[in-house]
């Protein structure tokens, strides 16, 4: 079967070679008790988080980079999967947290049929997807936590090698956006977070994902400004060399404030650097 899911359309039999996400069917590198996602999503015990390798873009910054380019991962069927959502379940994590699923969506579909947790399923994707793809999956799916990276296509396409991103994102975070959202004693049991990570020199950009997602989002969405950018991935682009400035980041969160966004979340300085970073087991 030719894959389509991801808006590359590469075509690949992934059961005889890998596609443009460098994988062929679905690896796992890591599963745990992520205790560093935002508030509504970690919560009490840590959100029961499983990276899958591969990615559809190709970010020159990425911190996972080692997964995003298919260097690191276990082969996995969907039933093994299956048992590691009742194996995180089993050790209390607050949710499913599924990292990058977007190019192997239909196999967690299929995992998710054999076995349905009673937590949560929390969709966290780079935003670069395909809405009918998301349409298969969205049964499944009680939370989605997607990414919205860049709004200019000169950037997405320096930086992720996609310059028809924010094409996809803005659609896909359009269609999430209609799950409604259910809260209990402040964990996100229902609904949509929208991350974006504020990058150096791209202030501007970050602004105008900003004013998108006011357009976009329910009152009372909750979107989180991503401080953590740290010189990392495959880049040696100039700009990319350093963190962002308190001045660069400051001035993201007050346009946000500015806008209304409640609840906002925003990281303190000590985000910036490898420490928040998985070592992985596969």
């Amino acid at each position: 079967m030719k894959c389509t899911l991801c808006p590359l359309s590469c075509g690949a039999d992934r059961s005889v070679r890998a596609g443009a996400c460098g994988v062929r069917g679905l690896t796992v590198a890591k599963y745990y008790l992520h205790p560093f996602e935002e508030p509504p999503i970690s919560r009490k015990n840590g959100s029961g988080t499983v990276f899958f390798g591969g990615c559809s873009l190709k970010c020159v910054f990425c911190q996972n980079y080692e997964l995003s380019r298919a260097q690191r991962g276990k082969a996995v069927t969907p039933s093994e999967l299956a048992e590691i959502f009742r194996t995180l379940e089993e050790q209390g994590a607050d949710n499913i947290n599924l990292v990058t699923p977007d190019h192997v969506s239909d196999d967690i579909a299929e995992a998710l049929a054999l076995y349905k947790p009673r937590i949560p399923v929390v969709y966290n994707s780079g935003g670069y997807c395909k809405t009918d793809a998301l349409e298969r999956i969205a049964p499944y799916i009680d939370v989605w936590l997607p990414d919205c990276k860049f709004f200019s296509s000169a950037l997405s396409e320096r930086y992720t090698g996609r310059k028809d991103y924010f094409e996809y994102a803005s659609r896909a975070i359009a269609f999430m956006a209609q799950t409604p959202a259910v809260w209990e004693d402040g964990k996100l049991l229902s609904g949509i977070l929208v991350r974006h990570l504020v990058m150096p020199e791209c202030t501007s950009d970050s602004l105008h994902i900003l004013d998108f997602l006011k357009e976009t989002l329910p009152p009372h969405t909750p979107v989180s400004l991503m401080r953590q950018y740290t010189p990392m991935g495959t880049s040696n682009l100039p700009e990319l060399a350093r963190p962002i400035t308190a001045r660069e980041y400051r001035r993201v969160v007050d346009h946000a404030l500015m806008l209304g966004f409640d609840p906002l979340y925003t990281q303190e300085k000590e985000s910036t650097g490898k420490t928040y970073i998985p070592t992985w087991d596969f």
